[in-house]
């Protein structure tokens, strides 16, 4: 996957939503269990992934945003 391409779809009976890659790399693993029940996500979405990519290069990892900084910027929108 590259990064910024679209690799899973998130449905609701309002939308359905792209879940982007957010660095290169190559999906490794999916979560069979929220498959079955998206709902987990809403209960805990650290433990209940969807999927596992293994980054190409892993420096790109530490450029992401950690939760402490996501949640300050989706508070300021």
């Amino acid at each position: 996957m590259k990064a910024g391409e679209a690799l899973a779809v998130v449905e609701s009976v309002k939308a359905a939503s792209d879940v982007y890659a957010p660095v290169a790399g190559e999906v490794v693993a999916a979560n069979a269990e929220v498959s079955k029940s998206p709902e987990m996500v809403n209960s805990d979405a650290y433990q209940n992934w969807l999927f596992k990519l293994k980054p190409v290069n892993a420096a790109d990892v530490g450029k992401l945003l950690d939760s402490a900084a996501y949640t300050r910027s989706i508070e300021d929108q």
